[in-house]
């Protein structure tokens, strides 16, 4: 069981918006990286890819899934392989004993691609074929060991995974075979506790975190706690859903956090990246006005393309503060800030509108919000954490989405190029969302 509060870290794209995503980093080439199997039942041989499960029916087997109560988790997976089971599931045909995803064994070690194998859901789960899986900066963090909440190990990471349900325990109401789910961040929580009775289950001390604390959705079949995964409507396309699962959820709920109010404007620190594109959207659809910071042409294209007011570039800009004030006529009524950097957050606290909100975010290793303490009194600021959403800020983020409001600038890449996305990431030349597809 947990014993520390857990910490975070998350419609057709418009053709100027793919060109961009298209020429946001250069061709990649990679190679996959084999190891031994992740336990010596599992053969090495390389799979086919698993037949879609959708057109088949579902039926009941024995299975011996452990069971995993809302009140009582384990740091490691949460449920058994297929192939040592006792208690009633439902599931579809065609679901394979084992499974390609991207695994690793110590922080900071190799990230590895090979099988291992299909667990079963417990009783209060379900299995999600997983078809596509975004890429947070959370999943960097994760493999580095860079914060201070220890991972699994070995783990599989991944925490937006957008997928069809083929297996479900007996408890299960809330999902049928065939149903499209999100494996989230949250994977699952006591609901019993103060934070989870008051609607903030994300801060519940017993939390389950999808590729952190139980393994994630770099993998083909994922599980999560049905409670708590994400249903998303038939149709939707999986891809281009699969960023909002973490990042769109996490800034959708920033915004709300900020209490800014429509017509007012809002500054996005890290504009650019996954979750700030996606902040510049939803802040847009709620009426507010955005001006973006982050640096490049790239990125200075598509915020304003994805409807940014005004584009600061951060590098180019000598005295970002006064640039901020002079635009924004006083300073932005609220900041979320989502970038991977310390100084944004510093100067957030600067440039905010008296009584203005900034809103932390993005959780750079090692970082800490410094605001200097006789202006933070007289401007009367508030200085806030945010922290992923609820169940229902999935679902109002999600339906955002489904009515056109939000779209995901994504680039699709195979699950077994990972190590590349990582390599990218670090060096920051991702413009918008990587996404996974598993069957590659």
């Amino acid at each position: 069981m947990l014993k520390t509060t857990p910490r975070l870290p998350c419609q057709s794209s418009p053709t100027s918006v793919s060109r961009l995503m298209r020429a946001s980093s250069p061709p990649l080439t990679f190679r996959s990286c084999f190891r031994r199997p992740f336990s010596s039942a599992v053969s090495a041989r390389p799979l086919t890819t698993p037949p879609d499960p959708r057109p088949a029916g579902p039926y009941k087997i024995q299975v011996r899934a452990h069971s995993c109560s809302s009140s009582s988790y384990s740091h490691h997976s949460h449920s058994q392989p297929f192939e040592s089971t006792t208690d009633s599931i439902t599931m579809t045909s065609g679901i394979p004993k084992t499974q390609y995803a991207q695994i690793f064994e110590k922080t900071g070690g190799p990230i590895q691609y090979r099988e291992i194998p299909v667990q079963a859901p417990g009783p209060d789960e379900i299995l999600v074929n997983v078809k596509y899986s975004g890429v947070c900066h959370t999943d960097l963090h994760a493999w580095k060991g860079d914060w201070p909440l220890d991972t699994k190990l070995p783990l599989v990471g991944g925490h937006e995974g957008a997928g069809v349900v083929v297996a479900k325990g007996d408890q299960v109401t809330n999902f049928e075979i065939g149903d499209y789910a999100g494996v989230k961040w949250l994977n699952g929580s006591c609901l019993s506790c103060e934070f989870c009775i008051n609607g903030h289950e994300p801060n519940c001390p017993h939390a389950l975190l999808s590729g952190y604390t139980v393994d994630g959705s770099f993998q083909q079949y994922a599980i999560a706690k049905a409670i708590h995964a994400a249903p998303i409507p038939k149709g939707t396309d999986l891809a281009k859903v699969a960023p909002i699962l973490c990042a769109g959820i996490t800034v959708y709920k920033a915004l709300k956090e900020s209490d800014a109010k429509p017509g007012q404007w809002v500054a996005i620190t890290g504009a650019g990246g996954g979750l700030g594109t996606l902040a510049i959207q939803y802040a847009k659809a709620m009426g507010l006005r955005v001006l973006g910071i982050d640096t490049g042409d790239v990125k200075s294209k598509m915020t304003q393309a994805l409807g940014a007011e005004v584009f600061i570039d951060f590098a180019r800009t000598p005295d970002i503060v006064a640039e901020v004030i002079k635009v924004t006529n006083g300073g932005p009524h609220a900041v979320i800030n989502v970038a991977v950097a310390e100084k944004p957050f510093e100067m957030s606290c600067k440039y905010v509108r008296p009584r203005g909100t900034v809103v932390v975010v993005g959780l750079p290793a090692h970082a800490y919000v410094k605001s200097e303490v006789f202006s933070t009194v007289v401007k009367s600021i508030t200085i806030k954490g945010s922290y992923v959403g609820n169940r229902a800020d999935t679902d109002e983020a999600i339906d955002f989405f489904s009515r056109g409001l939000v779209e995901s600038p994504i680039r699709i890449v195979g699950l077994s190029e990972l190590p590349k996305v990582f390599e990218l990431m670090e060096k920051g030349e991702i413009a918008g969302r990587y996404v996974l597809d598993t069957s590659k």
